[in-house]
């Protein structure tokens, strides 16, 4: 009977890695995860653009009949929807058949994809890492990242995507030891396929550049091109589904239109400089973000190693081609985090020391006075925040006060431990910054943008009260809400000039139109009926004037 060769370290020692403890760390993290991604989920409204649409979708295939072909060409209130492929869309209409049609029903596939994430991470941390450290900061430091938590907890397909991108990257890793896993690199890319179409070109493009750099023998691997070929084959029969049942108008809409035209054109106004994305990771990884400069220089310093071969392909590589595609939008720049918290995870394994639990340290290293600096500056501006917040301060928000002041300790207690020379810091950072999310999470300020606009379930309520369910609702607006749209279960014309509202009404024999009450007296629409108002929007049809 073979044995398992015994696992022996460079300098000739044997060395025991219970599984054990892997599945234990497994478990917590996908636990802490699980707390983090599901707690409050559904107490708030989806948010515009993109859970307002991805649940109108998702409810159009929840609603068709068992016959119907919904399901493989997607609707959006009846018309054809062609922006994104539709594994998403089916899950979460699968969510909604099994708990309804609700908003913790809509966010729970993404948050569980989400949160599975965080231990997909600590297991890639441990097929690159001989140390057990480095992966469990790197799967904390991801956990932790603010915009991961947030876009991951959305109706959206992002967190998604880093979920199937880690499962792809793990079963690369994997292949490198059993060439069978490569049948795994082929089927996540599919699923990646599946979920945000050329997005997956992107990052199959990252893991190609990774392997021919580290591990060329896989580029020449049945396994993996057999992977890649049953994963893409129901990509492909999706796609030529979608074009023999649509033709031209597939190819120029969803194709080109929601896809290549992002690379060169700016789709929807969404542009930005080119440093865009590094804007948004300096705004809102912190305090991780004071790591970055050391982490990277740790890893061009080590660049002959595997970990820092994948984390600067996958970093430079994604950054470089998303700075330069024309559209920017904030969640484009999730897939760099996990290789981010790499990074990050390696250079805290240096910097830790156990022997600071218990004291015992006695050449303790001085850190970069510019650590303290930057987060004294802002834990001074926690603790002001919390003040001004607080029912002794000018602006009082019922919870914002407590998040801010737990931020604001949590990186005072870091300081104390910077200036004593504690490795410590690091472990104060980490459950400093998990409590925070946490009641950040449980709070209503974790979609702020909510607060951009009126409140759309008591205007969507108006709408179904006094409108047929077939009805076209016309909106004086300056910009569309697909949320309207799905709460109200009508379809919503937006637009911006009086001068479209005033032809709608001459031509359309029962017109409806939502229009803000100051704007009433410049409208002057004939027989104009008020049916009812809410959050400062008054719903007009035909009929006798009245008075609002």
């Amino acid at each position: 009977m073979l044995r398992k060769p015994l696992p022996w370290n460079n300098s000739g020692h044997l060395t025991i890695a219970p599984v054990w403890i892997d599945r234990l760390w497994l478990l917590g993290l996908l636990l802490a995860a699980g707390v983090l991604f599901g707690l409050n989920l559904g107490t708030l409204p989806l948010r515009d653009w993109d859970e307002g649409t991805v649940a109108q979708v998702a409810r159009d295939i929840w609603r068709s009949s068992p016959g119907s072909w919904v399901w493989l060409h997607p609707t959006i209130a009846g018309e054809p929807y062609l922006n994104k492929p539709p594994l998403m869309h089916w899950l979460m209409a699968l969510a909604f058949r099994l708990g309804g049609v609700n908003e913790w029903m809509a966010r729970l596939p993404g948050a569980t994809l989400t949160a599975l994430s965080v231990p997909l991470l600590y297991s890639i941390g441990r097929e690159l890492f001989a140390r057990r450290s480095p992966a469990i900061f790197a799967a904390l430091v991801y956990l932790t990242l603010l915009p991961v938590v947030r876009h991951g907890r959305l109706a959206m397909l992002d967190g998604t995507v880093l979920c199937f991108f880690l499962l792809l990257v793990f079963c690369l890793l994997r292949s490198r030891r059993d060439l069978r896993w490569g049948l795994g690199v082929g089927l996540s890319f599919g699923l990646l396929c599946l979920t945000k179409g050329i997005v997956a070109l992107l990052l199959g493009a990252i893991a190609i550049a990774f392997i021919a750099w580290d591990t060329p023998r896989l580029l020449t691997s049945t396994y993996v091109w057999l992977g890649v070929l049953l994963g893409s084959a129901p990509v492909i029969a999706w796609y030529w589904a979608q074009w023999l049942h649509y033709g031209q108008q597939f190819l120029s809409t969803s194709v080109l239109g929601q896809s290549l035209d992002r690379v060169v054109v700016s789709v929807e106004g969404n542009r930005g400089a080119p440093w865009y994305y590094l804007l948004e990771i300096a705004k809102y990884s912190l305090p991780w973000l004071l790591f970055f400069p050391q982490g990277f220089r740790l890893a061009w310093e080590h660049r002959s190693l595997s970990w820092a071969k994948l984390t600067l392909v996958w970093v430079a590589g994604y950054l470089l081609v998303i700075s330069l595609m024309s559209t920017k939008l904030p969640w484009y720049v999730l897939p760099a985090y996990p290789a981010l918290a790499l990074i990050i995870g390696v250079y805290f394994a240096e910097l830790w020391h156990p022997s600071d639990l218990v004291g015992l340290r006695h050449d303790r290293p001085r850190y970069p006075i510019a650590w303290t600096g930057l987060l004294g500056l802002v834990a001074i501006a926690g603790w002001i925040g919390s003040v001004y917040f607080s029912s002794a301060g000018p602006d009082s928000q019922a919870g914002l006060p407590v998040i801010l002041g737990a931020i604001a300790l949590t990186l005072t207690v870091a300081i104390v431990l910077l200036w004593q020379h504690d490795s410590q810091f690091l472990l104060v950072l980490l459950w400093g910054m998990y409590v925070s999310l946490v009641l950040f999470v449980a709070s209503p300020y974790w979609i702020w943008e909510l607060d951009e606009s009126y409140p759309v379930k008591p205007v969507a309520a108006l709408v179904r009260q006094y409108t047929p369910p077939d009805a076209s609702v016309w909106i004086l607006y300056p910009y569309s809400r697909p949320s309207l749209n799905f709460y109200s279960d009508r379809r919503i014309k937006q637009t911006a000039t009086e001068a479209a509202i005033a032809s709608y009404w001459q031509e359309e024999p029962h017109p409806y139109i939502l229009v803000e009450k100051a704007a009433l007296a410049h409208l002057a629409l004939p027989s104009a009926q008020p049916l009812g108002s809410a959050e400062g929007l008054v719903l007009l049809t035909r009929g006798k004037t009245q008075s609002v």
